[in-house]
């Protein structure tokens, strides 16, 4: 039985098979782009290319690699080392340039590309002059003016990001939101690049405005607006004046996380902050939460050390306060002092008034007798009787002269100097009956009368060691004999009241 392989007009069998009188073999992916590679460079072994530069990016090799397009084309381009070196100027984005070289292939890409030589400026790209119209239109308008910018929220409880649900940037801003602070996230899917992209970014940004607090779906309290790096033609969705327009109106607080570090968009100026890379968006959306717990432990250990801190700055104030005041006893003494002063005058006082008082009585003694207090009530009992008094004013009269004359004895009583006599004290007095008040006074008289309450008893004062010296002059201080304090009184001498004139004074001055 024949196999069904073995028919000639089988073409559709599963095995390849060699045809008779066929001489064309199959080839293999790398012999047919090596034919195309020969073909391309045969054809083109040198070319010059007008064209706007793209995606410029230097490899750390130090080759070149970029994309120059018209209109309606892209053709990719590589520069060597030894020729990028030559270079006088820094290729970039945007920059219109005629670039010669050939024209190759990449079988890896089964792509074609210019090789070039030399690179020469052919004028301002015209993508890079339509933008920097457009952003001098929007700025003149207002739409990046600082005042329009928000304020970033400290924590947002919800965050919406406004990119594309496959790419990496999502995964990125996921990530790093879980490891700072994890928070409620609503993606809002889009496309990044491409057309419809600008409109379907827009739509996202008016959308998370336009959600009410306490709906079904919570309302952001931040937008993050991401892409990742790519040409400026990748990004060129995120220029358009509709998207800048939608980021400028939004009532949320902005991030604008558009391509790399070196990549800027017009909604970089439009939207309330700008980060370089997603990564950074999401750190500048929330802070570490390990970060907060650490400060409010921080906060919360001052707050208790700085708890008593008042009462202890108090203590020291009050400790210094008592220190510089002057101690109760020095307070005290002046006017101890003055105290002491005052009654040693008081003293005084009382001793020479109650002398003068009982020289004064002495001297009246005689005018205060009975037989003559007697007849002075006589008279007056006379002159009492002459007169045409009322009993009533008599008798006050009477009562009252009564009190007085009561009060004038027991003075006397009080303030009679022969009292303390008979309680053991004496009167010093001189040759002239004047009494002697200091020991100084004493010293200077040459005889001192002192009176007892039985009797006078004259003495010579002695100073101390005042016949010492006078014996020790005559006989050298040998067999000196002690001084005769007092000798008795030769004759008794009768005290003499001091005239008055007949007349009793005042016992109070």
């Amino acid at each position: 039985m024949p196999s069904p392989f073995d028919n000639d007009d089988n073409n559709g069998g599963l095995v390849a098979r060699s045809r008779a009188g066929d001489n064309a073999e199959p080839l293999t992916i790398t012999e047919i782009s090596a034919r195309l590679k020969r073909a391309v460079e045969d054809q083109f072994g040198f070319v010059r290319l007008r064209g706007e530069l793209s995606g410029v990016k230097r490899a750390a090799s130090g080759h070149l690699y970029c994309a120059l397009k018209d209109e309606s084309a892209v053709i990719d381009g590589v520069m060597w080392r030894g020729n990028a070196q030559r270079l006088s100027f820094l290729p970039e984005d945007g920059i219109e340039v005629v670039a010669s070289g050939k024209l190759t292939t990449y079988p890896g890409r089964s792509k074609y590309q210019i090789v070039i030589d030399s690179l020469e400026i052919a004028g301002e790209g015209a993508l890079l002059a339509l933008l920097e119209k457009t952003r001098k239109r929007l700025e003149a308008e207002g739409l990046f003016a600082p005042e329009r910018k928000k304020a970033l929220p400290y924590i947002p409880r919800v965050i919406g990001v406004v990119t594309s649900p496959t790419g990496a940037v999502i995964r990125d801003i996921l990530h790093r939101l879980s490891d700072r602070f994890p928070s409620h996230v609503l993606v809002w899917p889009v496309l990044v690049q491409g057309q419809g992209s600008a409109e379907q970014v827009a739509a996202a940004v008016r959308g998370f405005s336009e959600i009410r607090p306490g709906g079904p779906v919570p309302r952001p309290d931040l937008v993050i607006v991401a892409r990742g790096g790519g040409s400026i033609e990748d990004l060129w969705g995120f220029n358009e004046e509709v998207v800048v327009r939608a980021i400028a109106d939004c009532t949320i607080p902005i991030i604008s996380a558009v391509g790399h570090e070196t990549d800027t968009t017009l909604a970089d100026f439009a939207a309330d902050r700008r980060a370089p890379t997603p990564t950074a968006a999401a750190e500048m959306a929330v802070p570490v939460r390990a970060e907060l717990l650490a400060s409010i432990e921080d906060l919360a250990l001052r707050q208790k050390r700085a708890a008593p801190r008042p009462v202890s700055l108090g203590r020291e104030r009050l400790q210094a306060r008592v220190q510089r005041l002057p101690r109760p006893e020095a307070l005290l003494q002046p006017q101890a002092q003055k105290l002491d002063d005052l009654s040693e005058r008081l003293r005084r006082g009382l001793s020479d008034r109650a002398a003068q008082a009982r020289g004064l009585l002495m001297a009246d003694r005689a005018r205060l007798s009975a037989p003559l207090l007697m007849s002075r009530v006589d008279r007056a009992r006379d002159r009492l009787a002459a007169a045409r008094l009322l009993p009533a004013l008599v008798t006050k009269r009477s009562a009252r002269e009564t009190e007085r004359f009561a009060a004038l004895e027991r003075l006397y009583l009080s303030l009679n100097p022969k009292a303390p006599l008979a309680r053991g004290f004496v009167l010093v007095k001189d040759e002239n009956g004047s009494l002697i008040r200091s020991k100084v006074a004493a010293a200077a008289q040459a005889l001192l009368t002192i009176e007892f309450a039985d009797g006078l008893l004259d003495a010579v004062p002695v100073v101390d060691g005042a016949n010492a010296g006078t014996n020790g002059g005559t006989n050298g201080g040998a067999g000196a004999k002690p001084a005769q304090t007092a000798r008795p009184a030769k004759r008794a001498r009768k005290a003499r009241p001091p005239e008055t004139g007949g007349r009793q004074e005042d016992l109070f001055g």
